[in-house]
């Protein structure tokens, strides 16, 4: 749903510092705030400083434009190297914080340098540039946040979590009477330090969750009407609902606006009410195997965006096909709500091809019988006590009284054209000691 706005923000004529200025956000935001907002002194800092691609060309943009600028190069994780920057620059009537960095990993792969990578420029610059601010005449303190720390994402729980953290300071400092923004941005089209990496297939994967990349013109329409509302969290992306509820996957925060089709039990198939593990169960045994073939490549193709799953073949390795750990992760998640089964994380490293994960699903549908030892085998003695301690009426409700008189076959001392009595009449007669024994001598018939 989108925001109210109220009156268009006015920044003011002071300072106005922007991290990771020179980045592909930071520059965009840059120009726009001198040729729409009418900035006319910036600071922009980042690792790099005027050393930056494209640096000397934005200044330079920029003050033809009229504006003052100053591009300084400064390690935002250095508390004492920011306070340093902000002392020089002087008072400042703004902040925007668009630093930040990646390192994806899927959980199991975190660690200590993958975690600071995400924190350091995300939270704790962040803190820092609170810290050193607060008692300065701010109009705005704005930071970049992120859907991934709203919706999660995957392979990014670092960044999510860095990004969640932007959001709890803005709550913080509106606690305490501070002007603060938090803007949770989905993709962009523009290709950014954080996005260079971005193959094919993980476009496909975001659009397949209904995520829409902004252009720059829509960007900074969200931009401008988060500034012109007074809360404190605004989610600056674009959605395709549609797309999102074919996905399956809908985020909790979404599912007020996304109609889904009917949920299912799970492992239940979308033709019925059957499971997916008991039609797969039911085919004839040379049936069996080529369809559970067929659903794994076309999931793979899926996954993969591929166009063609005939392409595929059954013995290609997955890495070969090009999965990586994010891709592994979804794979294993549309198997895993496909068939109702409980698969591992590691499915696609311990069965590396199409017809490995075939083999290991059939073993999970009807695994290998054993040899059953003595110790396993019930005497008729202990079978006929135990069954004469269940009541007729739960073999019925069970589902089972069918096919336990099935197993008894027909009674050989009924004559063959003997009228035969009514079948619920009959049963309901017997006590459980007559149904057993009605059941046991007909097996043994």
């Amino acid at each position: 749903t989108g925001v109210a706005l109220t009156e268009p923000v006015t920044i003011g004529e002071g300072t106005v510092l922007i991290t990771g200025g020179t980045g592909s956000l930071g520059s965009l935001i840059a120009r726009h705030l001198v040729t729409e907002h009418g900035v006319r002194d910036l600071v922009l800092t980042s690792r790099q400083g005027p050393d930056a691609g494209g640096a000397t060309e934005l200044t330079t943009e920029l003050q033809q434009h009229g504006a003052r600028v100053r591009t300084i190069s400064c390690d935002l994780t250095d508390r004492a190297a920011l306070a340093r920057l902000i002392d020089e620059t002087g008072p400042l009537t703004g902040v925007i914080h668009a630093a930040g960095a990646l390192a994806d990993a899927t959980i199991d792969h975190l660690d200590t340098d993958a975690l600071t990578t995400t924190f350091a420029p995300k939270a704790d610059a962040a803190w820092h540039l609170h810290e050193l601010t607060r008692d300065q005449d701010l109009t705005l303190f704005v930071v970049f946040s992120s859907l991934a720390g709203m919706l999660g994402s995957a392979g990014q729980a670092n960044y999510a979590a860095a990004n969640s953290f932007l959001d709890a300071l803005i709550a913080h400092r509106r606690h305490q009477g501070l002007p603060g923004t938090s803007l949770a941005w989905g993709s962009w089209e523009r290709t950014s330090g954080m996005t260079r990496h971005l193959v094919r297939a993980d476009h496909d994967r975001l659009a397949r969750s209904g995520l829409r990349p902004l252009t720059d013109e829509q960007g900074l329409k969200l931009f401008d009407a988060a500034l012109a509302t007074d809360l404190e969290q605004v989610v600056t992306a674009m959605f395709d609902l549609s797309t999102s509820g074919r996905s399956g996957a809908v985020p909790v925060l979404l599912r007020g606006l996304v109609r889904t089709p009917r949920r299912q039990a799970v492992g239940t198939s979308a033709g019925g009410d059957e499971s997916w593990t008991r039609r797969i169960a039911m085919l004839a045994p040379e049936d069996r195997e080529q369809s559970v073939l067929a659903s794994v490549i076309e999931q793979v193709a899926q996954v993969l965006g591929h166009p063609d799953p005939g392409a595929i073949e059954p013995d290609q390795a997955f890495k070969s096909l090009g999965f990586d750990s994010l891709t592994a992760v979804e794979f294993r998640n549309q198997l895993s709500a496909m068939t109702g089964l409980r698969l591992p994380a590691t499915l696609v490293f311990d069965y590396p091809a199409a017809d490995a994960v075939t083999r290991h699903l059939l073993d999970q549908v009807s695994p290998a019988p054993t040899a059953a030892g003595p110790e396993d085998e019930m005497d008729e003695h202990e079978l006929r006590r135990v069954l004469a301690r269940v009541p007729v009426a739960r073999f019925r409700d069970a589902g089972v009284l069918e096919a336990l008189l099935k197993l008894a076959g027909p009674d050989p001392a009924q004559a063959p054209d003997a009228a035969e009595p009514d079948e619920d009449d009959l049963i309901d007669a017997m006590d459980a000691e007559a149904l057993i024994r009605h059941v046991m001598d007909g097996t043994e018939a």
